[in-house]
């Protein structure tokens, strides 16, 4: 491992004075103090956290940014205040709510959690690691996070941004995601006794407004004279990142099918996998293939004897893994309504549907109109 030690600071976290003066720990929440960043789901100084909130955000932001997440957080609130709200929820009101945030695995996860904590728990967080990893949902970060944030208990939550923050701190040159090992042994070092959730917030903090991806604003880290890749003058390098291969491309044709009143037909998808749970557009199996033929394609079709009717361009979308492309065609079935597996929703009430956002593109390209 091309790891080098961190650098001497004249005091180490484990043997702080209790005020942490001078240490990094310390110096991290005095910079905390004055900077921290007013957050929807952030309590204040001397407030007493609330559990679901912490574990309601730190769901919502995985892989989603903070501007994103604060209108989804406020109306989670509003709708279900406390777990055992969201406990009682119909898990469609759940999934309607979350359309738009993505990795929708997360929202049926978010339901299951809910229940499992109002069910076996009487409606209160577990304040221990191997309590709330029982929970669904819940891995590894978020455990650390809540018992962290919730709880005020040291607690190693290793996110994106404190991954780029030890890495620089300590120059690790090695590569993600094999240095993944020693960046949090590093992080776990720093973890102080006191003041645990507040230090835990105040390194995220430190990544997503200094310690940047791109353009670090070194002049203003509590931490720039430790940082050893700031000495070696390699900070924007780091972390190294393995190369990651081209993603796939996969290729469907959609079925935008209207009724005689202009009604949509939606369908559900299948509770597990991609999109679990949600409503879609009618399509041909998402394969990695050449673009299907309307010919070919017939048999997928929602309703049969209907002429279907090209449109041109095409409908993109990335998921993490691969990259989708979308033929659609649109059609209009002689009555009202009809198939089997098919929901039928008026234009104006599409927006009220679990609607992912793949979906929403595709009815915005078919219905050549807006999709609020």
């Amino acid at each position: 491992m091309a790891v080098r030690s961190l650098p001497k600071t004249g005091i180490k976290a484990d043997q702080a004075s209790p005020d942490q003066s001078g240490s990094l720990p310390g110096l991290l929440l005095e910079w905390y103090d004055r900077h921290r960043r007013i957050l929807p789901w952030r309590f204040a100084p001397g407030e007493v956290a609330d559990p679901y909130r912490v574990w309601l955000s730190e769901i919502m932001l995985q892989q989603t940014t903070v501007a994103t997440v604060g209108p989804y957080f406020k109306n989670f609130l509003d709708r279900w205040p406390t777990v055992n709200d969201l406990a009682a929820a119909d898990l469609d009101d759940v999934l309607r709510a979350w359309a738009g945030l993505g990795y929708y695995a997360r929202a049926r996860n978010l339901h299951k959690c809910a229940v499992a904590v109002a069910a076996q728990h009487g409606g209160r967080f577990p304040d221990t690691e191997e309590g709330l990893l029982s929970l669904p949902g819940i891995g590894a970060y978020t455990a650390a996070a809540i018992l962290a944030i919730a709880f005020d208990k040291p607690a190693t939550a290793m996110d994106g941004n404190v991954e780029r923050v030890m890495a620089r701190l300590n120059a690790v040159t090695d590569p993600l995601p094999g240095s993944k090992p020693v960046l949090r042994a590093h992080a776990a070092a720093l973890v102080p006794d006191r003041r645990p959730g507040d230090y835990t917030q105040a390194l995220f903090d430190l990544g997503a407004t200094i310690c940047a991806p791109r353009k670090p604003r070194c002049i203003l880290c509590p931490w720039a004279d430790a940082c050893a890749a700031r000495k070696l003058g390699i900070a924007e390098d780091l972390p190294a990142k393995t190369a990651k291969a081209a993603k796939p491309t996969r290729r469907a044709l959609a079925f935008v099918l209207t009724d005689a009143r202009g009604h949509v037909a939606l369908r559900r998808r299948p509770e597990k996998g991609l999109l679990g749970g949600m409503m879609e557009v009618p399509t041909t199996p998402w394969e990695a293939a050449p673009a299907p033929t309307l010919v070919g394609s017939r048999p997928h079709a929602p309703l049969a004897g209907i002429d279907w009717k090209p449109l041109p361009g095409i409908v993109r979308h990335t998921f993490t893994h691969f990259e989708f492309e979308i033929t659609v065609v649109t059609g209009r079935a002689a009555g009202a309504g009809g198939g089997a597996d098919l929901i039928w929703v008026a234009p104006d009430a599409l927006g009220d549907e679990a609607l992912p956002t793949v979906m929403a593109k595709i009815l915005r390209h078919g219905l050549g109109k807006g999709l609020t």
